[in-house]
């Protein structure tokens, strides 16, 4: 049973330092080829939509942090398994370890824009793993060999294992740790020198937050706006390298640099976007400062055919995301986006480049490290969405959050304030929040300054609470007249509604 739990132990040592040492070469070369990460991108790709919606429901930004750590768990339980079939025969748990290796590989290479160099983290996690397993192998039947042999050698032979795994924990660890040194280094912000906007936004309001604690700030820093995307890394692109091309049905191709948008005219607006992702009440909605070049005038220098309804846009890696071609080009701020928030675009966010469209969900409208827009049609090509069913049209809808009370808070008897913020982009903006308790009759909330129609808007309501349990709700009414809707939907296939209602208790 001792050599059962040792042998385990020396297929988890032998693990570790191969994902450390794949790890370490893959933030040299391309984060994405990391074993564990390209394993993890490819069960992102083959998992149903009503999974992820559901992880994405339950675990909210963890999402991608507990699906590598799934992924890593479950490649140590294999290597637990290699280590005992090790005990029996190494060539046995060798083996296992290096059909680990080759899903790990064969995940890395079926990413789009895979190359050879994509399979090295894949070998040198193998060489180091099997090494790993081979030298502890030969540590502990040297030892009891030598043990058989006199029995007085036990103890030196015993402090030999354990120096060997302690020398391979050790290099782990190191190696794991500079391949995460590495990685923050490489994705730190590169510097980007943001001309003054021909067309800027106006200066925004200062918003209620310092009046309503527990409202959500009505600028959204880079550091809290929301991600959601398909990529468990952050791409590290250089602006120097970076090229934006637009082709297809288009009179004239063209390829543009970093510079040559930057030499544009560039236009400033204020943009609150939301992922359809988002659950009635969510937290995958922001609201920022956005720079670019208005998509309109890339797209009349290219000059678009007849033919199109869509704009294919492609990342850097091929992941593809399909925009209405009408609602893209019928008046509304879209732009390739430079900047947020007076600053280059973070990577995380996109960088060197991403398509901002208001009033459109984030999966049919902005692409983050776009370097690709093709004028086709969605009868010639499908993006990565529409293969999965997701609606082709999907405009924002109306929603009201309440940012405060929340349901695990405990309130005083008298004057409280309700509050929170509310959407209503390409509709007018939003012309009023109301606020029911109990379900009794709406009441009238007020609002915070005004941000222009594509921006959200903070709200708050003075609510003279009674002692006990109740219940609150929130709906916005649009400057188009229109109310939100009651009608409950998930996020699948167009994004949710419905009220947003919570429950407090008051002491």
């Amino acid at each position: 049973m001792r050599s059962r739990l040792i042998y385990a132990g020396f297929g988890l040592l032998a693990a570790l330092l191969g994902v450390g040492a794949g790890h370490l070469t893959a933030s040299l070369l391309n984060p994405a080829s990391s074993p564990v990460l390209a394993v993890g991108s490819t069960v992102i790709d083959l998992t149903p939509t009503p999974m992820k919606e559901w992880a994405i429901r339950e675990f909210g930004n963890r999402d991608k942090t507990i699906l590598v750590g799934s992924v890593l768990l479950g490649v140590l339980l294999l290597a637990a398994v290699a280590g005992l079939l090790a005990r029996r025969r190494l060539a046995l748990g060798a083996g296992l370890l290096l059909l680990l290796v080759g899903v790990a590989a064969a995940a890395a290479m079926s990413r789009p824009t895979a190359d050879l160099s994509d399979l090295l983290p894949a070998l040198v996690t193998a060489l180091a793993g099997v090494g790993a397993l081979a030298w502890l192998d030969r540590a502990y039947r040297s030892g009891r060999r030598s043990a058989a042999a006199d029995a007085e050698d036990a103890g030196p032979s015993r402090r030999g294992v354990v120096v060997a795994a302690a020398v391979v924990a050790v290099a782990a660890a190191a190696l794991g740790g500079a391949g995460r040194v590495i990685g923050r280094l490489r994705s730190r912000p590169e510097d980007v020198d943001l001309p003054t906007a021909a067309d800027p936004a106006r200066a925004l309001p200062e918003g209620i937050e310092g009046r309503v604690p527990g409202v959500t700030p009505f600028r959204t820093p880079n550091k809290d706006f929301y991600r959601v995307d398909t990529r468990l890394d952050t791409p590290v692109i250089s602006a120097d390298d970076w090229t934006l091309t637009i082709d297809g049905d288009v009179e004239r191709e063209l390829t543009f640099s970093f510079e040559d948008l930057l030499e544009m005219p560039l236009i400033e607006r204020d943009i609150t976007l939301t992922c359809v992702s988002n659950s009635v009440g969510g937290q995958y909605v922001g609201a920022a400062r956005w720079t670019g070049v208005r998509l309109t005038d890339l797209l009349d220098q290219a000059g678009v055919g007849s033919g199109a309804d869509q704009i294919l846009s492609t990342d850097f890696e091929g992941m593809t995301i399909s925009t209405p071609l009408e609602l893209a080009t019928d008046g509304r701020d879209a732009m390739v986006a430079l900047g947020m928030n007076g600053e280059g675009l973070p990577r995380a966010h996109g960088f060197p480049s991403r398509l901002v469209v208001p009033g459109l969900y984030g999966f049919i409208s902005a692409t983050k490290w776009v370097t690709r827009l093709t004028l086709t049609t969605y009868a010639e090509r499908s993006a990565y969405w529409t293969d999965r069913e997701w609606a082709t049209d999907a405009p924002i809808k109306l929603s009201a959050r309440i940012d405060t009370p929340n349901a695990l808070d405990d309130l005083p008897a008298g004057e409280n304030l309700v509050g929170g913020v509310a959407w209503a982009q390409q509709r007018g903006g939003v012309a009023k929040v109301e606020v029911r308790v109990d379900g009794g009759a709406w009441q009238a909330a007020e609002l915070g300054p005004d941000g222009g129609n594509d921006y959200w808007r903070q709200w708050f309501y003075r609510w003279d609470a009674a002692p006990g349990s109740h219940s609150l709700a929130a709906r916005v009414t649009s400057g188009d007249g229109e109310l939100q809707t009651t009608a409950s939907a998930e996020p699948f296939p167009e994004g949710s509604s419905g009220l947003h209602e919570l429950l407090v208790n008051v002491d």
